[in-house]
């Protein structure tokens, strides 16, 4: 079932979220609601808080080529236990920052830890875009968005911004 996203501010998006005790059905199925919603948005990555679901849960698929066999990835307590010395600068956005970008600079590879959908801990690492989107959604269970990577002036500019759209999806 595709949810709604919320747009920054929201108090929801600067919250750390609690670890996920265990895997339970409750929990699969969101997971299966969180790649529903991220698919359709589009994006390639979606974090329970995004939903206001203050857990700690992620999902991601960063396979974009037409054609392509399709990754989804859910993970519960993501956490980061490795990162390289290089780095990759990426333009970022985010599905609760609609139409802004702004440049951030991550590890280029990461080795993650977490559980998978049958309870069962995994371990792999990334690098590109994976890396970044996986930084990027681990970020948000810690309360950080992009935006905090940015300038004073640049993040006010955008937060002015989503106050406005939010607004505006008010009052239609």
């Amino acid at each position: 079932m595709k949810r709604p996203i919320l747009i920054h501010p929201d108090p929801r998006l600067k919250k750390v979220c609690a670890p996920v005790p265990d895997v339970s059905d409750d929990l699969r199925k969101l997971g299966d609601d969180m790649l529903v919603t991220m698919y359709d948005a589009p994006g390639i990555g979606l974090a329970a808080p995004q939903i206001g679901v203050l857990s700690r849960v992620i999902v991601l698929d960063c396979v974009k080529e037409e054609g392509e066999t399709p990754k989804p990835m859910v993970m519960f307590n993501p956490e980061i236990v490795a990162a390289s010395d290089e780095t990759n600068t990426y333009d970022e956005g985010c599905l609760s920052i609609p139409d802004q970008y702004g440049e951030v600079t991550r590890p280029k590879a990461v080795d993650v830890r977490w559980i998978d959908r049958d309870g069962r801990e995994q371990s792999d690492t990334f690098d590109g875009l994976w890396a970044t989107c996986v930084q990027h959604e681990i970020d948000h269970l810690n309360g950080k968005l992009f935006i905090d990577y940015l300038g004073a002036m640049r993040r006010q500019m955008i937060t002015r911004k989503m106050q406005k759209l939010k607004r505006e999806m008010m009052r239609t």
